[in-house]
């Protein structure tokens, strides 16, 4: 290769988010005399603070954004250097920056993480919502807005739905329920009265130090430095920034200009048709604009045959791995999902090259009771993971699979509600080898148990149930509960002391 290498690094990390970020703490800490770079399109890297060992598998954090200085000023022999990457030459170990730059590694991980999967590119009426900038975005245009359309039902859309005020939604989704990926119809069923409700006076905000990128004079020519996922046709290709912390909703107002409280209505089993300006509704409609369309910047048609007229659309249908820049004149294998496939010890199909969170796909044979979901708390766990494995192979150091990966668990809050999932919280991949067990109090909390041949596979708790560790113990152990039948959600019964 004709480029110079710049300088040489025994670790060099890809993406400011929290498996980068993790990554490079867990190296720094394992071989502290190692020099390590970062390489981030973003001035500001995502931290995990207040992190909280729930149980054995369950973790609660929260995510703040940080200038990457912290970082650095934390470690150092952490070089960070502030580009997108370019190209990765795996024959020559280097890595091409956007800005020139040629960087050599010994070993690499890769945590590029997702880029929305946008329903469209180009339109400047539809917004993908990932990370900082995009949220802040959609609290711009939302501000002026009287009705949004939402498309997907995911967490962003389910978080969205539930918190903006003062503007009408139409909610789309493609499934019968709400929360697919997270619920079944039931539980689905305990949720939507929360919709229709007032939302709940929420506690004074977190005081929390807040950076942001300095906005351009008003005739400057703008460089996104800052990562953006919205695309708006004057502003060109955008590198993908970190995508958002589980509480993000909490640092902006999202509010419209109607004096509803909240109003959703949601559109089941249909897909986005058409999306159209007003110019294209009436040509298609060969007519004058029927009045209950009204007159909007934007339409959609869905499959079910209803067209809507918004300020905007959402686009909440989830990511797909940025792998963009690495894989040109390489030869990663890639799974089904467009993923990074790594081993049990998160390394690639190149060699010195691993990788961590939402760009990888888990291609080890899975425990029984675990699947990925591109989550934060396995970005996070893949992160540290990947680090623990680097400096293991750099010191010749046996490693085993960690037990994070023994059983799925994940904490989040939706519509005001804790929820915690675990296991084959939605009975995946069970078959009809599977039966249900089902405690609902109205408003206040849903219980439900995965039973496989007797013994507890997964579980989902809405509310304050503190039922979590015991479940999560019964799971793990795969004790055989069938003598307690229906006994096992008896509310009269603690259940708790029951196993203890």
């Amino acid at each position: 290769m004709a480029d110079k290498v710049v300088k040489t690094f025994k670790f060099v990390i890809v993406g400011g988010g929290i498996a980068g970020v993790t990554c490079v703490e867990q190296l720094s800490s394992q071989i502290p005399s190692a020099n390590v770079a970062l390489i981030t399109a973003s001035p500001h890297i995502k931290a995990v603070t207040n992190y909280k060992q729930v149980s054995m598998t369950l973790e609660e954090f929260d995510v703040e954004e940080r200038p990457s200085s912290v970082l650095e000023g934390k470690f150092p022999n952490l070089t960070v250097i502030h580009s997108a990457v370019k190209t990765l030459h795996t024959q020559s170990h280097s890595v091409e920056t956007a800005d020139g730059r040629v960087i050599g590694y010994e070993k690499l991980c890769i945590c590029s993480g997702g880029r929305p999967k946008l329903l469209t590119q180009g339109n400047p009426h539809v917004l993908g919502i990932r990370d900082t900038d995009s949220a802040q975005e959609f609290q711009k245009c939302l501000s002026t807005a009287k009705r949004i359309v939402v498309v997907g039902n995911g967490g962003i859309a389910l978080e969205l739905v539930y918190e903006v005020e003062g503007c009408e939604v139409i909610w789309v989704i493609k499934d019968k329920a709400i929360g697919n990926t997270f619920f079944d119809a039931g539980a689905a069923q305990f949720l939507i009265p929360s919709l229709e409700a007032d939302k709940p006076e929420t506690a004074a905000p977190r005081k929390r130090p807040r950076y942001t990128t300095e906005e351009p004079a008003a005739d400057a020519s703008q460089t996104f430095i800052a990562d953006r996922n919205l695309r708006s046709p004057s502003s060109g290709p955008i590198e993908p920034g970190s995508a958002l912390g589980p509480d993000w909703h909490e640092e902006i107002v999202l509010r419209g200009v109607e004096q509803v409280s909240r109003r959703v209505s949601v559109e089941y089993q249909c897909n986005l048709e058409k999306i159209l300006s007003s110019e294209e509704l009436l040509n298609s409609q060969q007519q004058t604009l029927r009045p209950e369309y009204g007159s909007w910047p934007v339409y959609i048609q869905l499959t079910n045959g209803k067209t809507f007229g918004c300020d905007f659309i959402v686009s909440a249908t989830g990511v797909v791995p940025n792998t963009e820049p690495f894989l040109h004149g390489n030869n990663f294998a890639l799974a089904d999902d467009g993923g990074l496939q790594v081993d049990d010890h998160m390394m690639t199909s190149e060699p010195d090259i691993y990788a961590a969170g939402d760009v990888c796909t888990a291609c080890w044979e899975h425990s029984p009771l675990w699947q990925q979901m591109r989550l934060w708390t396995q970005a996070r766990q893949m992160g540290w993971y990947a680090g623990r494995c680097m400096a293991a192979h750099v010191l010749s150091e046996p490693i085993e699979l960690d037990f994070c990966f023994e059983l799925f668990s994940h904490i989040t809050k939706f519509f005001n509600y804790k929820v915690v999932l675990l296991g084959k919280f939605n009975g995946q991949g069970l078959g009809l080898e599977h039966e249900l067990l089902v405690r609902c109090t109205k408003g206040q909390e849903y219980v439900k148990v995965i039973l496989s041949r007797g013994r507890m596979v997964g579980a989902v708790l809405i509310g304050e149930t503190d039922l979590e560790e015991t479940f999560e113990n019964l799971i793990l152990n795969q004790m055989d509960l069938t003598l307690y039948g229906e006994d096992l959600l008896n509310p009269n019964i603690d259940i708790e002391d029951y196993f203890d």
